[in-house]
């Protein structure tokens, strides 16, 4: 894939793509909090060579750092959709994991019918109703958390709690190697409280697309499972459990969710030709 780059007033933003060359849908790819754009290693690596394909280092993570921890997730709505502009990039497919999932929510609200499908995958929706107020509060305050807790044993805790299996793990671990804890902690502090704010926000974050939720039986990240239920059954979306997965359930099954990702995009295309 080709390395890109973005200038922002905040950072650069580094993002990778490969084009096929064809009319194949544009599949875009965002990360979560933390990680950085090898976390969908598995998935460029199966769809790029028939699927046009892009990934990025969200703000402040991975490549595109340094960068200034004061942007809003309207922020990263709008750098990505200067990223789609710039590539010529139309009708895009949204495949966010966790933070990724935000984004993509975030990024259909202000362009309302840009994107033609979007696949949660461990995250969870946006809307107000299925947040208590205490659980946005201590969204906002966890930074004193995770900065009282050693070093070593939160790089543990965290590299335990996103993945079930020896590769998911690997990779979160090189992923986190290029972080000093101060660093660590700012972004994830950042990253729970501009989530929390523009959950308060009362935007309604409507979808105007096909949707596919994927969730890992074994996501232990907060109530991931919990509102992923509530969230297929009162909006009707198709919600598909991988056993034996967790938070990073894209590198714990990649064969899975690359075969779910497939039959979504297929069927995406099935629909334009019935119009």
């Amino acid at each position: 894939m080709t390395e890109k780059q973005y200038e922002t007033p905040g950072g650069r933003i580094y993002y990778w793509l490969s084009r096929t060359g064809t009319e194949s849908p544009w599949l875009v790819f965002l990360p979560g909090l933390s990680a950085d754009h090898h976390l969908f290693d598995r998935q460029t690596a199966y769809f790029s060579g028939c699927h046009n394909c892009l990934v990025w280092d969200a703000p402040a993570h991975g490549r595109s750092r340094p960068f200034a921890l004061e942007f809003t997730m309207e922020d990263m709505a709008v750098w990505l959709h200067g990223i789609l502009e710039e590539e010529g990039i139309r009708s895009p497919v949204l495949i966010g994991q966790s933070l990724g999932g935000y984004v993509s929510q975030v990024y259909m609200n202000r362009y309302p019918g840009s994107a033609v499908g979007f696949v949660s995958i461990d995250s969870c929706s946006m809307s107000r109703k299925y947040y208590s107020w205490w659980e946005l509060l201590l969204l906002k305050h966890t930074g004193w958390m995770y900065r009282s807790i050693p070093w070593k044993l939160l790089l543990k805790w965290g590299v335990q709690g996103t993945s079930e299996t020896d590769y998911g793990r690997r990779l979160m671990e090189r992923t986190w190697a290029v972080y000093e804890k101060k660093e660590y902690c700012a972004l994830a502090d950042h990253g729970f409280r501009i989530f929390a704010e523009a959950v308060e926000s009362k935007a309604e974050y409507p979808i105007c697309c096909p949707v596919l939720l994927i969730c890992g039986k074994k996501d232990a990240a907060g109530s991931a499972k919990r509102y992923n239920r509530r969230w297929a059954k009162q909006d009707g979306y198709r919600l598909v459990w991988l056993k034996n997965a967790g938070h990073n359930s894209n590198t714990d099954a990649p064969k899975q969710v690359n075969r779910l990702l497939e039959e979504f995009t297929e069927n995406l295309h099935f629909l334009k030709e019935k119009e």
